[in-house]
């Protein structure tokens, strides 16, 4: 009897235990249990890494854990993409991309992955225009000087960019339509690599983002002939709208992704913790010192945004592709 009784205590007990574990596991498993990787599709140097650097050493004060950069440049931004479109769908890798890669690739080539069914939004950060800029000992004192020269002399002038249908390649072809002049355009694998062949000599001109130009206009390296919009980001630097350029042109959103199928629960963690370091006053200062904005957006607001960029997206390149 009293064997009988122990095997049923036992194996009550172990039922007991085992619905306990059941029950203790969800938060046993709480997000983040370990470092996230962020992957940037560009390459060292260029915005997104000088972004990165600042969302990683705020962010871990909100999220819990460290937040590791991964550089991954390649096919204009593709490589990168697809690694995290290929990754578990767990939390731990998320993409830090641009407007151009995200919605406009998918209409000039054949990707291996659906931007809008395999990707979900975490957060925007911000948005930046772009300027257009050359050496300081470019003989191109103003904008309208290079294209002047460039009408004069087609293809002569080098335009070194961040990737083809990238953030700079897709300004610059709107701008050489709509004032009708022609560059040969190079690319490189991001940003940094093509202000380091502009400031090597092996392109004439090319464009870049405030967090990227601070340092070299100060120490006279780098001229800016216009930058994006309608208002002067810099008192002495007309903007594209007082040289001729109007519209939206020039303006590269920088945001967070995650695969799709991401628990809701690690896209809330993860949402919660790029707003409350949007509200960091160390943030802001050292975006400030940047040169870049703080405008975050919530995954659920850049998603409305992103959905009416692939529609403009689908209808710029039949534009600018036409004959």
């Amino acid at each position: 009897m009293l064997r009988n009784f122990t095997r049923k205590a036992l194996a009550s007990l172990a039922i007991t235990g085992a619905a306990l574990t059941a029950t203790m596991s969800p938060a046993l498993a709480e997000y983040p249990e370990k470092p996230v990787t962020m992957v940037i599709p560009l390459g060292a140097g260029g915005s997104h890494d000088l972004n990165a650097r600042i969302i990683t050493s705020i962010i871990p004060s909100y999220l819990g854990q460290a937040m590791i950069v991964r550089l991954t440049p390649g096919a204009g931004g593709q490589k990168g993409t697809q690694e995290v479109a290929n990754s578990a769908a767990d939390g731990y890798t998320l993409l830090f991309t641009h407007n151009y890669i995200d919605m406009l690739q998918q209409y000039v080539e054949n990707l291996p992955y659906q931007p809008l069914e395999d990707f979900v939004p975490v957060a925007r950060v911000n948005y930046a225009p772009a300027s257009i800029i050359v050496r300081a000992d470019s003989p191109f004192q103003t904008f309208e000087e290079l294209v002047a020269f460039a009408k004069e002399n087609p293809g002569e002038l080098q335009l070194g960019h961040s990737g083809n249908w990238g953030a700079f390649f897709v300004p610059a072809a709107q701008i050489m339509k709509k004032l009708d002049f022609v560059m040969n355009m190079v690319p490189y694998q991001g940003g940094g690599p093509a202000m380091q062949a502009l400031l090597a000599g092996d392109s004439d001109m090319s464009l870049a983002f405030p967090s990227a130009l601070g340092e070299l206009v100060e120490a006279g390296k780098i001229r800016v002939l216009a930058t994006a919009g309608e208002e002067r980001i810099f008192e002495d630097v007309p903007s594209f709208t007082e040289v001729g350029i109007d519209g939206d042109i020039g303006f590269m959103h920088r945001f967070v992704l995650a695969p799709a199928g991401t628990p809701q629960e690690a896209l809330d963690e993860l949402e919660a913790a790029f707003a409350q370091m949007s509200e960091d006053e160390t943030f802001k200062k050292l975006m400030d010192r940047l040169g870049e904005s703080v405008d975050p957006m919530t995954g659920a607001e850049y998603q409305a945004l992103r959905e009416g960029q692939a529609v403009a997206y689908d209808e710029l390149v039949k534009d600018l592709t036409s004959q």
